[in-house]
């Protein structure tokens, strides 16, 4: 792993990317490839790693298969599970930053706390917690799922035990022969409820919205299939397309809900299998249309609530005391330790607050609570700004590294622009942003995301959809691949920094 101070890069950068999980590694990576350079990578965490290092909740695991969740140019893991878990994905992020030589241009520890645009200079001034820093671009890569989301609702303060937020494990807490209340039945509760369960007492699981669960083929990767991985010429290649043909046969269904009813069949014959007890069945039956929600997948969750000592309770938690977790419907349970699955607040990129354009106005404000880019990458008013896994580009089947990838080429073809034509800056047009987004969220109106009967952080508390994709990956990937130069206006006169290669720089 790379060290918490491996370099210290100059101040004043071509580029400056915020975080250092899958996207800012991936970043620094492309754009020094591309002949970038001049590139700063600033990380608040002592060491990188993003969602992987600070998720380390029991059973944490990517729902993701591992060769279609890592990077295309640095494919050759052996991974030692189909779908792998943090602390190897964790490890292979690191593994990966070092082999690319990432440590050079990283800055561990320093927090952005806001930065300006100035239009004289045609720079971003950052002020951190190491002080102040500029670039000629900024980019942020920071993830949606970065700030957890509490549970909030009276008297959590007052538990008199632990309170353990799944992005904030503590893993000194000791949940041997204590009574464990969990609320939540998202992602994370699906993941760690089986591997908590053989550790209490007792488990009392609270669950607002039943989730569609479909059974995870996560088994062991037997070593002579790495080896031959390694050694058949396209191998790997056919494997990663095959396993990207499955994801986007399963968003087909998403973007045409009537498709969705076969998938449904299988999740519900999965629930049946799994829990013999018809009201247990009953409680974990969701009442709306399957990817209208994160879809989820477990092969051990259903066991996990089926034992004899987790009760399941279908309702959403109304107050917390001392020793008690009370439901809506007034269900009283007793409790030694509180678990929150309650995910992130996904529609809040962390720096909205502090990220002002020329006159002033935060990304907050502009956005007013409907967050909204072209392409998902550039925000009108904001020059020079990149936002990387930004709004509307992800769904319910979606590798995120396939969108992050493809977004990628968009920001060094868009670089590269800037280089050959000379221009200090350039803003995407308020019109070509306006008209990008009405045609996005006309494409949503049948897809299973709006349409699905149930609320998700895929809407804003408008009703607007301002987290999926409607089209394909591949439509997403093609769209992105070119930089749409004509979208922009662009910032006079010319101001040109220090020469830099046209070509791509191979390490």
């Amino acid at each position: 792993m790379i060290p918490a101070q491996a370099s210290r890069p100059g101040r004043d950068a071509h580029v400056v990317v915020v975080g250092a999980g899958f996207s800012g590694i991936g970043a620094a990576i492309r754009l020094r490839q591309a002949g970038f350079r001049d590139v700063v990578v600033l990380e608040k965490a002592p060491q990188l790693g993003g969602t992987w290092r600070e998720n380390t909740y029991p059973g944490c695991a990517c729902d993701v298969p591992s060769t279609l969740y890592s990077y295309s140019f640095a494919p050759d893991t052996a991974w030692s599970r189909v779908f792998a878990g943090q602390r190897e994905i964790h490890a292979y992020l690191g593994a990966t930053a070092e082999r690319y030589g990432v440590g050079e241009v990283l800055r561990c520890g320093v927090r952005v706390r806001a930065a300006r645009w100035d239009p004289a200079a045609a720079r971003w001034r950052l002020e951190t917690s190491d002080g102040s820093y500029s670039a000629a671009v900024l980019v942020l890569a920071t993830g949606p799922w970065h700030v957890p989301r509490p549970l909030e609702v009276p008297g959590v303060e007052d538990f008199a035990g632990p309170v353990l937020h799944t992005a904030r494990w503590d893993h000194g807490v000791d949940l041997a022969g204590r009574r464990v209340a969990v609320v939540g039945s998202g992602a994370s509760a699906v993941q760690v409820v089986p591997e908590i369960v053989s550790r209490a007492a007792q488990v009392r699981l609270f669950q607002r919205t039943a989730p569609w669960v479909l059974p995870k083929p996560d088994v062991p990767v037997p070593a002579v299939f790495n080896w031959c991985l390694d050694r058949v010429p396209g191998a790997r290649r056919a494997l990663r397309a095959g396993q990207y043909g499955l994801q986007e046969a399963l968003g087909c269904a998403f973007r045409h809900p009537e498709l969705a009813r076969l998938i449904e069949a299988g999740a519900r014959a999965h629930l049946r299998l799994a829990v013999r007890d018809r009201r247990t069945r009953q409680a974990l039956t969701p009442d709306y249309r399957l990817g209208c929600k994160r879809l989820l997948t477990s092969s051990t969750y259903y066991q996990a609530v089926s034992q004899a000592h987790v009760h399941l309770h279908p309702t959403a938690v109304a107050a917390v005391r001392e020793k008690e977790v009370v439901g809506a419907d007034g269900t009283v349970a007793e409790a030694d330790v509180l678990v929150t699955a309650t995910g992130f607040r996904v529609g809040e990129l962390p720096l909205a607050d502090g990220l002002y354009d020329a006159d002033g106005r935060t990304l907050r404000a502009a956005w007013a609570g409907e967050p909204q880019a072209y392409l998902g990458s550039s925000v009108s008013g904001f020059p020079n700004l990149f936002l990387l896994l930004g709004p509307n580009l992800l769904g319910g089947s979606t590798s995120a590294i396939s969108v992050l990838e493809a977004q990628l080429t968009y920001l060094t073809g868009a670089l590269a622009h800037l280089r050959r034509t000379g221009h200090a800056a350039l803003d995407v047009r308020p019109a070509a942003q306006a008209a990008y987004n009405t045609a996005v969220q006309e494409a949503l109106r049948g897809t299973v995301y709006n349409t699905g009967g149930c609320t998700s952080y895929y809407l804003a508390p408008s009703g607007r959809n301002t987290f999926a994709w409607p089209w394909s990956t591949g439509r997403l990937v093609r769209r992105l691949s070119r930089f749409d130069a004509g979208a922009y206006t662009w910032h006079a006169p010319a101001v040109r920094g220090p020469e830099l290669p046209e070509t791509a720089e191979a390490f």
